[in-house]
């Protein structure tokens, strides 16, 4: 576990706690939301809200002393990327927009879930740096945009997903991982011990765990896929098992 994130989560809580009022962090990957949940009930019992700025969201702030109810009270702030001259304009891809964001010399942890549209992007990010990357974003890549704050994202289900059917020999996770992502067997053995697949948002460090239908598979730099179940079994014996994957 990662000590300099255990420490804030426990100062954090303690001062929510302590004081009466609602603390919350920036942005946390995976492997802090599984640092937190790993000391959660150690801390102060007290409400803490995960929350991204829609629901399905990856990268989540923290809210300490915040329920459910209150997931407005988190300093998060929506921001729509759409191209000036949309005729000409090619569509943005993930990296694309990150990398005009990080560009203007954000950290990380101030920026949320990225979502594409066609030819635009929805951005959440920190409430802080909302107006600055609004007027500080003028391209990305080689098209030239306008950054304005919208109140929502764009409507409907906000994560598209792509239906696959992949081929594994057992429904372990190091087989999955594998097959969707086109690795090595012992290529995608090394990401676990790496710490870098997620199960459910929570750290999976066993090859061999086997996720339940509707759970979600996060691999940190390849991206993530909801796991639906095997189908069929082929004539070579292996199953035929259904994701969705997160485009």
């Amino acid at each position: 576990m990662d000590g300099q994130a255990e420490k804030r989560f426990r100062e954090m809580a303690e001062r929510s706690w302590s004081r009466g009022i609602p603390c919350c962090t920036d942005f946390l990957d995976l492997s802090e939301q599984t640092a937190l949940n790993q000391i959660r009930r150690s801390l102060p019992q007290q409400e803490i809200l995960l929350f991204g700025g829609a629901e399905g969201c990856e990268r989540v702030m923290a809210g300490f002393g915040l329920t459910e109810e209150e997931k407005d009270s988190l300093p998060i702030a929506c921001v729509r990327i759409s191209p000036k001259g949309a005729r000409f304009a090619g569509d943005m891809s993930h990296r694309d927009v990150l990398g005009a964001l990080m560009s203007l010399g954000f950290e990380r942890s101030l920026l949320g879930d990225i979502i594409l549209r066609d030819k635009e992007a929805w951005v959440f990010c920190a409430e802080r740096i909302a107006d600055y990357l609004c007027g500080g974003l003028t391209s990305v890549r080689h098209t030239p945009v306008r950054a304005e704050r919208t109140d929502a994202p764009p409507s409907g289900e906000l994560f598209r997903l792509r239906r696959e059917t992949i081929q594994v020999s057992s429904e372990r996770m190091d087989a999955l991982v594998a097959q969707a992502f086109r690795l090595s067997r012992g290529n995608a053995q090394s990401l676990f011990s790496a710490g870098k697949v997620f199960l459910d948002g929570a750290e999976c460090l066993r090859t061999d765990a086997e996720p339940r239908e509707g759970q979600i598979v996060s691999v940190r730099g390849l991206g993530r896929f909801r796991y639906i179940g095997a189908e069929s079994r082929s004539r070579k014996g292996k199953w035929n098992t259904v994701i969705e994957r997160y485009i």
